[in-house]
């Protein structure tokens, strides 16, 4: 299988990416040059990796008939100082809100997208240190 995105330079640091008929516009900040029109390429990673693993654990938590209120993600990076500057360290945390929810049944959703169904955690983890914590809100 093969994945393929198309992106174009628009103007000044603005590029928009073409990804599944969906376009994502992606710019630098003022004193880089950009219009701060979009968000910033390294920070979609962390978008990346929530996206991939929710899903994951949606899908998962919808097997074992877990229903849930309310789901986010937060994910935390450490950037290297020195160029290429790149994240050495990711940690996500889990997030989630409803009734009498048991936090093995959590606990092993996560675990199981984090260790065996996540393309971008996998990825990720060959390249930086990635953690994750699940947390249950009232």
């Amino acid at each position: 299988m093969k994945h393929s995105v198309k992106t174009s330079w628009k103007n000044k640091m603005t590029f928009v990416a073409n990804v599944n008929g969906h376009n994502i516009q992606m710019d630098a900040m003022p004193e880089f040059g950009g219009e701060d029109s979009g968000p910033r390429p390294k920070e979609l990673m962390l978008a990346s990796i929530a996206g991939c693993s929710g899903m994951d654990v949606i899908s998962i938590l919808n097997k074992m008939q877990v229903k849930i209120d309310e789901f986010n993600i937060n994910v935390e990076a450490d950037m290297t100082e020195e160029h290429p500057k790149h994240y050495y360290k990711m940690h996500v945390i889990y997030e989630f809100k409803g009734t009498n929810l048991l936090f093995d049944k959590l606990q092993k959703a996560v675990d199981l997208s984090q260790e065996k169904y996540c393309g971008v955690s996998a990825v990720y983890k060959k390249a930086m240190e990635v953690s994750y914590e699940i947390k249950i809100l009232n």
